[in-house]
């Protein structure tokens, strides 16, 4: 990076210009807690655009972009606020990528980031409550919202002929909105959900929580959290013989879920953002070829909100929050030249001449306002020990 900096700079200085300076940009998501499994894939993904754009020169005529991280704990919003605040007045970063846990990106985005005019894009906080929320134009985010995946999950149980269901949600924002549209759907469609019981994390024991739900009956379990309270619930189940048929949310989707959950595994079924087209066959292409696994969740969804942020700093013509924040939708949507992952430098150099782009990315992005982004979800189950995918919605 420095040899990269330093050819920039000497270019700068020949042409009469100043020295470039770098650019830092936050990357803060659960690198500990219930996502700490796809963390290390989400921040990889940014990080991949990241190096992607400097690789081609940088931005701005030649500033680097630092990737510096803090943690999230998707959990803990004292402490997410803690490392957002270090990420502003010490690291002075011009905007974040994350958070990615919704009740922690909820807490970063009224607490610290609107107080600090710093714009962010989560890849992963799918809250509904986000869509309808005034951040003064702060706040995006690349995955989709549950309202729309609470309505595919209704669906995808009505076509297999499920008519009564017992759901059971991670005990935070992202668990009980998803539950609300899913429970709100199916009953919508003629489904009976039969109770609705939240659970915690990283507790020993869930046998308390199963035993309620059981009581109720249904056909099926609802499991609508992360890998690690998620995969407890369907291991306890499974064990009590409580439920037979395990139907999950996107949280839950990990390479860590199958070896938890070991026979119970066998035959559910799930949904997770994925895009499919142009835009996925050619992510495939970049992070195979920069050896990252850019098919564990959210990785996608990372990348874009990286390259979203550079690009509209590329297009304020500085990579300030305000106009970082200005020029997001711009980058992000129609018109201009379309715009897939490994065309970074293409973009920059588009921007940097005057012109427009309509970035596509990883996930076929597009942002519909602020807070709001379209996509589509991967409907899989699983069949002999692995993930497999049944169709789009």
């Amino acid at each position: 990076m420095k040899k990269l900096v330093l050819a920039s700079a000497i270019s700068a200085l020949a042409a009469g210009g100043a020295f470039a300076e770098d650019i830092n940009i936050g990357v803060i998501l659960g690198f500990t807690g219930p996502l700490e499994s796809i963390t290390p894939g989400m921040a990889a993904g940014a990080e991949m655009a990241m190096s992607e754009v400097n690789a081609g020169g940088g931005i701005l005529s030649g500033s680097m972009i630092n990737s510096v991280r803090a943690d999230s704990t998707c959990i803990d919003s004292a402490a997410a606020q803690a490392g957002a605040e270090r990420l502003i007045t010490s690291d002075n970063v011009v905007a974040i990528m994350g958070a990615d846990c919704s009740g922690v990106t909820r807490a970063i985005l009224e607490n610290v980031a609107m107080a600090n005019g710093i714009p962010m894009i989560s890849p992963s906080a799918t809250s509904p409550g986000f869509t309808e929320f005034d951040s003064g134009g702060l706040f995006f985010r690349t995955s989709p919202s549950d309202a729309r995946q609470g309505q595919v999950l209704a669906d995808i149980l009505v076509r297999r002929g499920i008519t009564s269901v017992a759901t059971t949600h991670t005990n935070n924002d992202y668990g009980l909105g998803l539950a609300t549209a899913f429970n709100e759907a199916f009953e919508a469609a003629g489904g009976t959900v039969t109770a609705t019981v939240p659970h915690e994390e990283a507790k020993g024991d869930y046998s308390a929580e199963v035993g309620a739900l059981a009581s109720a009956g249904g056909e099926a379990l609802m499991v609508l959290g992360y890998v690690d309270g998620g995969g407890s619930m369907i291991s306890t189940a499974w064990d009590l013989g409580a439920f037979d048929h395990f139907f999950v949310g996107d949280g839950v989707y990990g390479d860590d879920l199958l070896p938890r959950i070991g026979e119970a595994a066998s035959g559910l079924v799930g949904t997770v953002p994925w895009a499919v087209g142009a835009a996925a066959d050619r992510f495939v292409e970049v992070y195979t070829e920069a050896g990252v696994d850019g098919a564990s969740s959210y990785v996608a969804e990372s990348y874009d909100a990286a390259a979203l942020l550079m690009l509209a700093a590329q297009a304020a013509g500085e990579a300030t929050p305000a106009g970082i924040a200005a020029n997001v939708l711009n980058v992000a949507n129609a018109p201009g030249e379309e715009i897939f992952a490994g065309d970074l430098a293409r973009a920059v150099q588009i921007l940097a001449e005057g012109g427009e782009v309509n970035y596509q990315g990883a996930t076929n992005v597009e942002l519909i306002g602020f807070g709001e982004a379209s996509g589509s979800y991967r409907e899989f189950n699983v069949v002999d020990g692995d993930f497999a995918t049944v169709q789009y919605h």
